[in-house]
């Protein structure tokens, strides 16, 4: 048994959902609902289908629940899981349009998610939602899903590097060049000067910091 699995918070739950408790299943879907859409909707620029992308990745993680050999954090392969869905969701979608020439939609979403700036005043929040889900969706997606995991999330660097299946060394060099381009897009409208957009993060803490 590795430090991760000892220490993961999850671990309990993960075991009695392996032995065919739903509710402890329901339970775990509970906790990272909200992470689990946010990701899926920043790997589709505010896709439509995230929630649905969402869902089908909890159906995928309970079906593969008992192949969870606990060799890194539930979370980090829930993210994985997460990744392939979407990642194959947008491959199917990316030829079904090549097949029939349909033009890719321009922007993203306007709705507000998760990666808006903790600030009191509901329309300020709106606005500020709709500033960082613009900026991320102009991200390439290799950024856009490292920094989402990072700044959103609260992944530490090796479980990014787990959850993406890259070198650490990868990681650091997309989040940083992630980071720079979001200070540029964001620090005239938001008024934070030079420094680097703090996006928020869930209330439920996800993890050491990196």
């Amino acid at each position: 048994m590795t430090p991760d699995t000892i220490l993961d918070p999850d671990a309990e739950l993960v075991r009695q959902a392996a032995q065919g408790d739903r509710h402890a299943f329901d339970v775990l879907v509970r906790r990272y609902e909200s992470q689990i859409f946010n990701l899926a909707r920043a790997m589709t620029r505010g896709d439509d289908e995230a929630d649905d992308l969402a869902q089908e990745a909890f159906v995928r993680a309970y079906r593969a629940i008992r192949s969870f050999r606990g060799d890194s954090l539930f979370r980090t392969w829930l993210y994985q899981v997460t990744v392939n869905v979407v990642r194959t969701h947008l491959s199917s979608r990316s030829r079904w349009r090549r097949l029939w020439s349909t033009p890719v939609e321009a922007g993203a979403d306007e709705d507000g998610d998760a990666a808006a700036l903790a600030t009191p005043g509901f329309e300020d929040d709106v606005v500020r939602r709709d500033t960082i889900d613009r900026a991320l969706a102009g991200l390439p997606e290799d950024l856009r899903v490292a920094v989402t995991l990072r700044d959103i999330q609260g992944l530490d660097y090796r479980e990014i590097a787990e959850t993406l299946q890259v070198p650490m060394g990868t990681v650091e060099s997309r989040i940083f060049r992630a980071r720079q381009r979001l200070r540029t897009l964001l620090a005239p409208l938001l008024g934070r000067g030079a420094g680097a957009p703090a996006l928020a993060r869930p209330a439920v803490a996800a993890g050491d910091e990196g």
